[in-house]
């Protein structure tokens, strides 16, 4: 096997602010933007040409990741002009690949960080003779995910939506959101129209009596389509918790970029990363949290489980737990910023505007 489709086209709306200027791939974890984890994943398992399927600000990829020679791929990339789904978008690209119609290739959706064994998942494919084959992981709650039942041999029985009542969940295994698709059914999928493949490719697929197969690995997974996931992804890769060997230096309590300053008395733990180029005053105290490029941290500032925004600024003795700051914004001192709260970028919050506490 050597390529692969990453679908990196969506809009990450639950996501903002973070993707108001940012495709979501290219938001930074760990240091770098999250897509290259995925990049260097896929090489590390032996890929050599990858097809990105981009759309939503789609001209900010190729600038950053050129022709993937620095990361030993050849990687093009295919704009959709309207949004065509999963399976649209793997269908707008089949053209750029090269497999012949029973070689399999490898396809990643562009927003979950896994330590999937990419080689295991190939390797089952081919030894069941399989037309398409997915990765599967374990929940504990089910209810927000497509349920994937399958047989004692890892065959796929059905393709169930989201669970609505306890009868309805008949397993704990859904959709990772990772496959390896026999080339011919690429070929298959309707040309130049929206296609979803949970809901009509992989039942069509079904009904036809295709071979499709499951392969649980239960190993780390995690969806990065919310701000507080994002977040505990990134934390993740730094402590060493999710691997990846694009993150730019040792796994750690901390990552802090070259050019990063960070006051001596600071303190940085729980994964926490700063980018280059942003200042971190003294006396602040971070956990768990990202601070992008460029990014200012005011003295005695403490921040948990929170991503400050490219060259936003958060102010004197401000208390921010699981919040999002978009780019530019100005976090005044003094304030207190809880659970959920989103800074859309630019905006500014004056001195002790925001509190959950009293100010005494």
């Amino acid at each position: 096997m050597t390529e692969a489709i990453l679908l990196v086209g969506g809009k990450g709306t639950r996501l903002r602010p973070l993707t108001v200027h940012t495709p979501k791939p290219m938001v930074p974890a760990a240091g770098v933007p999250f897509l290259t984890h995925q990049l260097a994943r896929a090489r590390a398992a032996g890929v050599e040409h990858i097809v990105l399927a981009t759309s939503y600000l789609a001209e900010v990829f190729e600038p950053y990741f050129g022709d993937g020679s620095a990361l030993g791929l050849h990687i093009e990339y295919v704009t959709e002009e309207e949004p065509l789904g999963t399976g649209g978008a793997i269908r707008n690209v089949a053209s750029r690949l090269h497999s012949g119609p029973d070689d399999p290739v490898l396809i990643f959706n562009g927003d979950i960080l896994t330590g999937l064994d990419i080689r295991a998942l190939v390797d089952t494919h081919e030894t069941t003779g399989a037309d398409v084959s997915l990765h599967l992981t374990k929940v504990t709650d089910p209810r927000a995910y497509g349920l994937v039942p399958t047989d004692d041999t890892g065959r796929v029985l059905a393709f169930l939506e989201k669970p609505q009542t306890p009868e309805e969940i008949v397993t704990d295994q859904i959709n990772a959101g990772a496959y390896v698709f026999r080339r011919s059914v690429i070929d298959s999928i309707p040309l130049g129209r929206p296609v979803s493949v949970e809901r009509e490719t992989f039942p069509g697929l079904l009904s036809a009596g295709a071979h499709l197969q499951g392969m649980v690995d239960s190993t780390y997974w995690l969806d990065l389509g919310t701000p507080a996931a994002f977040v505990r992804g990134s934390a993740d890769l730094v402590l060493g918790r999710a691997p990846s060997p694009a993150v730019p230096g040792r796994c750690g309590d901390r990552l802090v970029l070259p050019t990063a300053q960070v006051a001596s008395d600071a303190k940085l733990t729980g994964g926490t990363v700063v980018g280059e180029g942003a200042f971190v005053a003294e006396g602040a105290r971070i956990f768990g949290s990202t601070i992008l490029p460029g990014a200012v941290i005011e003295p005695g500032a403490v921040i948990t489980d929170s991503l400050i925004g490219t060259r936003a600024r958060v102010g004197r003795r401000s208390v921010l737990t699981g919040t999002v700051i978009g780019d530019g914004a100005v976090i005044g001192p003094d304030n207190e910023l809880l659970q959920g709260a989103r800074i859309w970028c630019d905006a500014r919050i004056p001195a002790g505007a925001v509190r959950f506490s009293s100010d005494q």
